[in-house]
Formats: C-alpha cells, structure tokens, sequence
C-alpha cells in the first residue's frame, strides 16, 4: 500500500506539471502544463516536451515532434509513468477530485475546457482556483465536485475548494480525461506522451516522469 501510494504522489506531481503553464520551443509543439506553488518549488526547471514516440533505445526515449525532429530523453532510473484515460461527463460523481480548466462567461460562471477526473490518491493536490496559462483568460481549478447536475448536452458542476467555489458548466465540446496508472510498457512506438525535461551537456533532454496518452484519449491542453 505505501508503495502504491507513493507512485501516486509521483504521478499525481508528473500530472500536475502538466496542468498551469505553456511554454514552446523550435523543435517541439509543447502546450503543456506546469505546476503551481509548492509542487513547482519543488521541481527544477525544466522544459515541457510533448511527441509521439519513436523508439526505446535502452533508457533512451526518441519523440518525434510536430515539426519533425527527433527529441533524445534520457529516462532516469526508478522513472515513473502516468497515463490519461478518455472520460464521459457521466464519469463525473458528486464528491470527486477533478481539475478543470475553464473560460469566464458573462454570468459569472465558467465554461469547461477541459476536464481531468483525479485517483482518490491525488486528491489535494494543487487545489485551488487560479490563472492558467495555456488559453488566454482562463482559469484552473482543482477541487472537489459538491454538486453536478446532468443535462442532455453535458452537466452543471459546483466545485468546492478552501475558501471558495465555482459554477462550472460543462458542454459536448469539453475534453474529460481520468488519470490512470500505467506501466513503461505503455511508452511504445506511435504512443502520445509528454513530461517535463532537462536539458543535458551533450544536447539530449533528461526526466524521471511521464504521461502518455492511452488507446482513444489525447494528452491534456
């Protein structure tokens, strides 16, 4: 159990990273997210990579990236790796962990973007309502679903969090994804993955996490 708990907390820190910030690069297509307040204190500065793999060459990942290029990441020893599953708005139960990424409206309310359905394990973590940096005005809110409402076209969240709470209205055009543990194996030729790297002396990258798209998901915005 501490060791199921502590790739949780592993995963639940590779998630995160991808869930604030945007940032691009030349060689890659990055908009991935990065982790705010303690949990991006406690991580070096890195560069957010995002691709398609190649191949596995020992410890070796190589992505391909949208313009082309292949990308070298060393993967650490003991390297973690976190999957996303695609979710129904169905999926979505009063008392759940979520994260939404989301776009004011007139009334005051928020309009989903995206949607991330968090394990028991991972709930806490970076909760809060705050600025997200991947689309312009728009927000991130990690907490806990005090009330969901069904509709035909999608559903109607109130999201709890110390201090506050917020309306979320969520339509057919919303991404929902649930986080998943999944094993290296997962990290094969034509998977979507993406993390969090260093840059290296000799010109390759370096982590010791990363998230891959499962069969019919795609990687968070």
């Amino acid at each position: 159990m501490r060791l199921f708990r502590f790739r949780c907390f592993r995963f639940a820190c590779a998630l995160q990273m991808l869930l604030l910030r945007t940032l691009t690069l030349p060689t890659l297509t990055l908009p991935m997210l990065a982790l705010a307040g303690g949990l991006a204190a406690a991580q070096t500065a890195g560069t957010r990579l995002r691709g398609t793999v190649e191949r596995i060459d020992g410890t070796v990942l190589a992505l391909r990236a949208a313009d082309g290029r292949e990308v070298r990441v060393v993967l650490a020893p003991g390297f973690s790796v976190g999957g996303v599953v695609a979710a129904k708005a169905s999926d979505i139960a009063k008392g759940s962990f979520i994260g939404v990424g989301a776009r004011p409206q007139p009334d005051g309310t928020l309009m989903a973007v995206q949607v991330v359905i968090f394990p028991e394990a991972m709930r806490g973590t970076g909760e809060g309502h705050r600025p997200w940096g991947v689309l312009p005005d728009a927000t991130m809110t990690n907490a806990t679903v005090a009330e969901t409402v069904s509709r035909v076209d999608g559903a109607n969240l109130v999201l709890s969090y110390p201090g506050g709470e917020q309306k979320v209205a969520i339509t057919p055009e919303a991404t929902i994804l649930m986080a998943v543990p999944a094993a290296a194996e997962a990290l094969k030729p034509g998977a979507q993955v993406a993390m969090t790297a260093s840059r290296q002396a000799d010109g390759n990258y370096g982590t010791s996490r990363v998230t891959v798209a499962m069969p019919g998901a795609k990687l968070p915005l």
